[in-house]
């Protein structure tokens, strides 16, 4: 059996952890194998030489596409919280990774802003942070996601509702 790579993305503090923990739990009391790839502990762990060039990021997916598939070729479901703020990035991992879902986590920037808890926006509208996703650098949202959800609308299990709904399908 083949796990599912579940790739949430969205600009920081959209909720992309929190929503993949949540279905984290929610796959794994329905007995689904489930690891979840955060991108801040994927840098941390595997890509702390990593800078955020468009080359590093791309590298950064690289690494987490290669864990991601050996997860799913021994039967775990990943779920991978990443920014990918480029297109490009989500259609490497999208022809990389089979079966394949893309939940684009959506939320809008003041509410990011809002909720950041980690202060990064704060630094990233001051200048002290370059290339931060959605104030200094770009984020295409994806174009043709499976599932969209709404973190500023709904609460998180009524978003881990509806990408559990897709997945049973």
């Amino acid at each position: 059996m083949v796990g599912t790579a579940i790739w949430l993305t969205g600009i920081p503090s959209s909720g992309k952890t929190t929503t993949a923990l949540a279905l984290s739990a929610a796959l794994q009391e329905r007995g689904v194998r489930v690891e979840c790839l955060d991108g801040d502990e994927l840098r941390q762990m595997v890509g702390r030489e990593l800078g955020f060039s468009r080359e590093d990021r791309m590298e950064n997916i690289r690494r987490a596409v290669y864990i991601s598939k050996l997860l799913n070729r021994n039967g775990v479901t990943t779920i991978i919280s990443m920014i990918a703020p480029y297109l490009e990035m989500r259609d490497y991992a999208r022809a990389e990774l089979e079966p394949y879902v893309e939940v684009y986590v959506h939320c809008p920037l003041e509410d990011c802003v809002r909720r950041d808890v980690k202060g990064l926006y704060a630094k990233a509208i001051k200048g002290e942070i370059t290339a931060f996703t959605g104030i200094s650098d770009v984020y295409e949202p994806p174009v043709h996601p499976e599932i969209t959800i709404h973190t500023h609308i709904n609460c998180v299990e009524s978003n881990v509702s509806q990408i559990l709904e897709y997945l049973m399908k």
